[in-house]
């Protein structure tokens, strides 16, 4: 499943605890950018780094999903994975984020592609869902750009610091995902 080499030198493979310090250098890079959009990024030290981390590695041994990096080079460039898994239902969501340095080459496109099939393809879910800010282009832009469907908004769904953020809510089914098409 993973690593998965995507191009240009860049690879999806599962978070490791020796990730830490150089995520959490990365979040404080970008904090400005992310914090318009990421609920933890306006406070997050390496402590929540190291936190994050941590569940992510139980989230895994429950096989309930998984937290990944997005590697360039061998630096990483951003991270995304499964919020959780819901067998019942057979569906999951995905978040992701991308250093702003690292945006508009299509990279958080592939990386998205690739943990879709998984969810289709190895899991065999239903569904896959993204969440974004009506205002955010960047991120919506991938699900738009992978063929997902918008179903609505959901109003003031997310706080972020002191304001409350709508969500654009967009999905994929089973039946739908073809990815040699995108």
């Amino acid at each position: 499943m993973l690593p998965i080499e995507l191009d240009d030198g860049c690879q999806v493979r599962r978070i490791e605890d020796s990730d830490a310090e150089e995520l959490a250098a990365l979040v404080d890079a970008n904090r400005a950018y992310l914090s318009r959009w990421m609920p933890w990024a306006p406070a997050n030290t390496i402590s929540d780094t190291r936190e994050h981390i941590r569940r992510a590695k139980e989230q895994a041994e429950r096989d309930d999903g998984f937290q990944a990096v997005i590697a360039r080079n061998g630096r990483i460039v951003g991270a995304l994975g499964y919020h959780r898994l819901d067998r019942i239902n057979q569906s999951t969501s995905l978040g992701y984020w991308l250093a702003e340095s690292a945006q508009g080459q299509g990279t958080m496109t592939r990386a998205v592609r690739a943990l879709v099939e998984i969810a289709f393809r190895e899991w065999e879910l239903n569904r896959v869902e993204i969440r974004c800010a009506p205002e955010n282009r960047r991120s919506r832009a991938i699900p738009e750009r992978l063929g997902f469907q918008e179903e609505g908004t959901l109003r003031q769904a997310e706080r972020i610091g002191d304001r409350y953020l709508d969500n654009v809510v967009y999905s994929m089914l089973a039946s739908d995902w073809s990815p040699q098409r995108r």
